[in-house]
């Protein structure tokens, strides 16, 4: 195959796999991603190689991307930043504990784990979600393929329906903005009907 045809088939099998996107399951994170922010948990977004980079860009994107002056902020964490403290778990214990025992840090109940797995079994990635649901967090996740394991271990999942690694990779990234998108104007909306109503204000002695 030469290299256009090869790079058309490419994006031929990633127009096909947009459209076979469980579209109710992106809602349902969605939505519960909103929740989230309005009971003002923590998100916890994990994952390795081109996951921990998305793990990084979905925490900007929500943390930055949806401020609203005078509303509250959308809290979230990506357990993939910190370097030194990922490296000092896997040196002293085991790669294995490099985000669950961030998790016992920093989360508390009724925060989220959300775990970012192409194959949906990366041993870090299942030990952090499994860590998540023995504390009461509420567990979601992107993955790909057949889900692997981290689907008994979320209570909503992303499955993009494809074998083809980077396709799912470049998925993740679209499914990721959508997200995003969804919950920036959700909470916009709100932040646009608070203004719009008007103020009451107490006077001293009323």
């Amino acid at each position: 195959m030469n290299p256009t045809n090869q790079c058309r088939s490419y994006f031929d099998l990633l127009s096909h796999t947009i459209r076979a996107l469980p579209f109710e399951q992106v809602n349902k994170v969605a939505e519960l991603l909103f929740l989230a922010y309005e009971r003002q948990s923590t998100v916890f977004i994990f994952g390795n190689g081109g996951s921990a980079a998305l793990a990084s860009h979905f925490a900007c994107d929500l943390g930055k991307g949806t401020v609203h002056e005078g509303h509250n902020r959308f809290k979230v964490m990506a357990l993939t930043d910190n370097v030194p403290l990922m490296t000092a778990w896997a040196n002293d214990s085991h790669f294995e504990n490099i985000f669950a025992e961030q998790l016992a840090n920093f989360a508390q109940g009724n925060d989220v784990a959300f775990a970012i797995s192409a194959s949906g079994n990366s041993p870090n990635v299942l030990k952090a979600l499994t860590f998540a649901k023995e504390a009461g967090l509420r567990t979601m996740g992107l993955t790909g393929f057949s889900g692997g394991r981290m689907l008994s271990l979320c209570e909503a999942a992303i499955v993009v329906p494809c074998e083809n690694m980077q396709v799912i990779e470049d998925m993740h990234v679209c499914v990721a903005h959508s997200l995003f998108t969804c919950v920036r104007d959700r909470i916009s909306d709100g932040a646009h009907e608070s203004r719009s109503r008007p103020l009451l204000v107490r006077t001293a002695g009323k």
